[in-house]
Order: C-alpha cells, then sequence, then structure tokens
C-alpha cells in the first residue's frame, strides 16, 4: 500500500514541473504582453470659451386667459320667442339679432300712443314733431280776433259818446266786453300750453312705446362669439331673463399675479411673453394694461392684467398661461452653450478643460438666451468647456481639445 501511494505523488510532482516548464518556454518565446506603463489616447472634445455679457432678463409668473368682453345678455321685454337665429359659437357683430320675441303687445301701444299724439297736434294745429307757436293755435287764433273785434268797438263807442250819440251804459258795456274778450284770449293761450304738455306726455309714450318695441329685439352688445344660447322658438321669457352669453376674445385679457418682492419691476406698457400648454413650442407676445393700485392681502402679490391679441381665435378663456416679462437690463451673465450642461438626477454639471484634463463643476442655472444659459455659480468667465459631454467624461479625464 505503501508504495502505491509513493508512486502517485511522484507524478503528480512530474506534472507540476512540466507545467512550470512549458510556462516558462512560452514567456520566453517573445509574444507581447500588457506593459503596465501603457496609457488610453486623450479624448478628443469640442470646447469653447465661457461668455460674460449683459442679457435680457425676465420675471415668470403665471395666471388664466379670459374673455376682453362677456356679457350675460338679457331680455328687456316679456313675451313669447318667436326666432333664435344664432347658435353656440356663432360669430356675431354689434348688433347681431340674438332672440325675437313676439311684438304684438309692443306694437298694440305703440299705435295708441302715435294715435293720441296725433289728436292733440290736431288741436293744436301743428305738425307731428313741431313745436308749438300759441299765436297760430285755431283756439287762440280765434279768441284773438275776438278781442281785436271787442277793442275796435270799444274805441268806436267812446267816439259816440264823446259826441253825446251813446249813453254811459253803452260805453261801459263795450269797455266790459272788451276786458271779457282779453280774458278769454289769456285763457286760450294757457289752454293752448297745457295741450302742449298733453302732446309731450303722448310723445314720451310714444318713445317708450318704441323701446319696448325695440326691446322684442334682443341683439349683440358688441362684437364677439355666442358662448351660450339659453333659450329657444316657443319659450315664454319674462323682463331680465337671460337669453344668450356672448364673449369678445380678441383680443384676451391674462390675469398676473406678481409676487411682492417684484412689484417695482412692473410698468404699464411692458412686454408680457405667454405661453400655454395648448401650443407648447409658441410664444405670444402681449402688453401690461393694468397694475393693480394695491396688493391682495390673502397672498401679498399684485395683480396685473396683460392683454394679447387673438384674430385667430385659438387662445381659449380659462387657459392657464406662463407669463415672461422683460425686466431691465442689469448685471452681466456667465453663458455657456445648453449643450455643456449636463443634468443627472436634478444635479447640473459641466466640465471644464484644464491643462489638457477635465474637470467637473457642479453648477446653477439661470436665464435661457437662445442656445446658451446663464451659470449663476461653478465657473468663471474666461473658463474653457466641453461643449458636448455626452455622457463622456468624468473628473480627471485627459482629453484633447478639437
Amino acid at each position: 500500500m505503501r508504495t502505491n501511494v509513493c508512486l502517485h505523488s511522484r507524478a503528480l510532482l512530474a506534472g507540476l514541473v512540466t507545467a512550470l516548464s512549458l510556462a516558462a518556454a512560452a514567456c520566453s518565446s517573445g509574444e507581447p504582453t500588457l506593459s503596465a506603463e501603457s496609457k488610453p489616447e486623450p479624448l478628443s472634445v469640442a470646447t469653447t470659451k465661457v461668455e460674460h455679457r449683459p442679457i435680457d432678463r425676465y420675471l415668470r409668473v403665471t395666471g388664466s386667459l379670459t374673455a376682453d368682453e362677456q356679457a350675460e345678455v338679457s331680455a328687456e321685454a316679456a313675451g313669447r320667442v318667436i326666432e333664435t337665429p344664432v347658435e353656440r359659437g356663432t360669430r356675431v357683430a354689434q348688433g347681431t339679432v340674438l332672440a325675437r320675441i313676439s311684438s304684438a303687445d309692443a306694437a298694440a301701444q305703440l299705435q295708441e300712443a302715435e294715435a293720441n299724439a296725433a289728436q292733440i297736434e290736431a288741436r293744436l294745429g301743428i305738425s307731428a314733431g313741431a313745436a308749438l307757436d300759441a299765436k297760430r293755435v285755431p283756439d287762440v287764433m280765434n279768441a284773438h280776433a275776438s278781442l281785436e273785434w271787442a277793442e275796435s268797438e270799444f274805441a268806436r263807442m267812446k267816439s259816440l259818446l264823446d259826441q253825446k250819440v251813446v249813453s254811459q251804459s253803452e260805453f261801459d258795456q263795450r269797455r266790459t266786453q272788451v276786458e271779457a274778450a282779453r280774458q278769454q284770449y289769456q285763457m286760450a293761450q294757457n289752454t293752448a300750453q297745457q295741450s302742449y304738455r298733453s302732446l309731450e306726455a303722448a310723445r314720451a309714450r310714444i318713445a317708450l312705446a318704441r323701446k319696448a318695441m325695440a326691446d322684442t329685439t334682443v341683439r349683440a352688445p358688441f362684437a364677439g362669439l355666442v358662448a351660450e344660447r339659453l333659450v329657444s322658438t316657443g319659450d315664454y321669457v319674462t323682463r331680465g331673463a337671460r337669453v344668450a352669453t356672448v364673449v369678445r376674445v380678441d383680443p384676451m385679457r391674462v390675469e398676473l399675479s406678481v409676487p411682492e418682492q417684484s412689484v417695482s419691476l412692473i410698468k404699464v406698457g411692458q412686454t408680457v411673453r405667454l405661453s400655454v400648454d395648448a401650443y407648447p413650442n409658441e410664444v405670444f407676445e402681449a402688453k401690461v394694461r393694468f397694475v393693480s393700485p394695491s396688493l391682495r392681502s390673502d397672498q401679498r402679490a399684485l395683480t396685473v392684467e396683460a392683454v394679447t391679441p387673438n384674430h385667430d381665435l385659438r387662445l381659449k378663456p380659462g387657459l392657464f398661461a406662463t407669463a415672461s416679462i422683460q425686466q431691465p437690463v442689469g448685471a452681466a451673465a456667465t453663458l455657456v452653450p445648453i449643450s455643456a450642461v449636463e443634468t443627472i438626477s436634478g444635479t447640473s454639471r459641466v466640465y471644464v478643460v484644464r491643462d489638457n484634463k477635465v474637470e467637473e463643476r457642479i453648477i446653477t442655472t439661470g436665464e435661457k438666451v437662445a442656445d446658451l444659459i446663464e451659470i449663476t455659480s461653478g465657473i468663471a468667465a474666461g473658463d474653457i468647456v466641453a461643449t458636448d459631454p455626452k455622457g463622456r467624461l468624468t473628473d480627471g479625464m485627459a482629453v484633447r481639445q478639437q
């Protein structure tokens, strides 16, 4: 047994010696091996120098779009609706008919008022709409003629009395007739004035009747769109009942809330750039039209209103808007290409090239200016940065500038 074990051990030892010999031969055969001193080639990167110049700055606030005008149009007369020529979304001009109400009652009242006025005008002897000339009223003219006759008779009687032709009693009778005629003339003038006042009242009733007649037609108060139609043919409406809603959406208003610390930066006439989620790649220009004289105490914010054209009617009331309000040019900004900024998990960084190596810098960003972005901390003017890291660079990596 011991003899077999010894033979097996010697065989293993011989195999180990053979393997070592083969390995030594391979090392001396001249095959290439990786040297510990060899280094990878530097990565070629595009670079640019950090800019430092003034830029346009914007205050960013939010708000909602509203119609420039909105009217809840109501009926001014009671009656049965006989026509509704508009629908939702109908584009209307100022004065366009929204609904018609039966005008039979109003027409009868107008006819009665016109008849009453015509009767008084005939009595006064004046044409429709003319002013009063009391001396030309028939009753006044008759009274005036009677007065003139009485005065002429009185003058003749006085001459006869001087000649002792008539008695004193006859003379006194003629004098009394003159006084009576004068009173009749004055009364006729007063009656004409009273009749004319009645005519003015009748004409006022005509105006009211005509308005009642016109009120049976409900019209758009301004040009815009019909947002809602609330009645149909056959409905009975009372005075004050809502008939339709009309909105003017060109231009559109946007109401913005400006924080307290930025109040001094807002002025009427400033340009506002609007963006809405419905059109993510478009910017709409507006102008500040109103700045509230006081802040809202519940939010400590200032209400600002701007207006924007909406000729194509794409903007709708109620859309949420983000507004950028241009501010006066201030301190210069440090700028790099947007492509130079690499953001991972909310942390932004750039890679500064120095002595053919890159240094990773954690940065904070500010305004965007076309294809550049402001860097508010992390780098300085004059630094050289890689313009397109794309996840290829790490801190300390050797690079070669293109």
